[in-house]
């Protein structure tokens, strides 16, 4: 479970939202809302652990998040892809699921957002969409419970898009839990939502 007790992010020293307090369990999703500015992505960086609170605290499976078993937990996508301009898709994924400490197959999570005939093209030559996808893909190449996700569909296509929510559904039901920012470019079924 990721339980967060009325923690407020801070941006600069100064606090940027309303106290916030929710549990998810296995399977669940929290869906961030408000306008541009509101803290969302501050909100996410808090609990990714690079920003500490201004107050309040977060847990996972009942250990505070400064835990070293928190970041083996979790995924997190920035709205900044994260690729290596010089480095090929495939690359990057390997170099990713490295950092992450296990085996990775570029392969299998390029296929998810049919990546496979760009897997040998340099991230730098991508499209904005194309680099996107390389950077979701990251999703696959390591399994982690948790995902923390930054407006993860902006960029994408209507098809990718559907593959997005498909792969959230999935990573759901398999008991994994997402904390996604989104205006829209993301579906998720039966969140619970959070307006900043």
């Amino acid at each position: 479970m990721l339980a967060v007790h009325d923690l407020v992010s801070a941006r600069a020293g100064r606090p940027v939202h309303a106290p916030v307090a929710f549990e998810l369990a296995a399977g669940e999703a929290l869906l961030l809302r408000g306008a541009n500015g509101s803290g969302k992505s501050t909100f996410l960086r808090t609990l990714a652990g690079f920003l500490r609170p201004a107050a309040g605290s977060a847990s996972w499976q009942d250990r505070p998040l400064a835990d070293p078993g928190w970041p083996s937990a979790l995924h997190w996508i920035s709205h900044v892809n994260a690729l290596k301009a010089g480095l090929t898709v495939r690359e990057n994924l390997q170099i990713s699921a490295a950092l992450a400490g296990g085996p990775s197959d570029p392969v299998a999570a390029a296929d998810v957002f049919d990546l496979r005939p760009l897997l040998d093209v340099p991230a730098g030559r991508l499209s904005q969409g194309q680099r996107r996808r390389a950077a979701l893909a990251r999703l696959v190449a390591v399994p982690r419970l948790v995902w923390l996700l930054d407006e993860p569909g902006v960029g994408l296509d209507a098809v990718n898009r559907r593959h997005l929510a498909r792969l959230i559904d999935r990573h759901r039901a398999g008991g994994g839990i997402v904390v996604a920012a989104s205006h829209g470019d993301v579906e998720l079924d039966d969140p619970l939502v959070l307006e900043l």
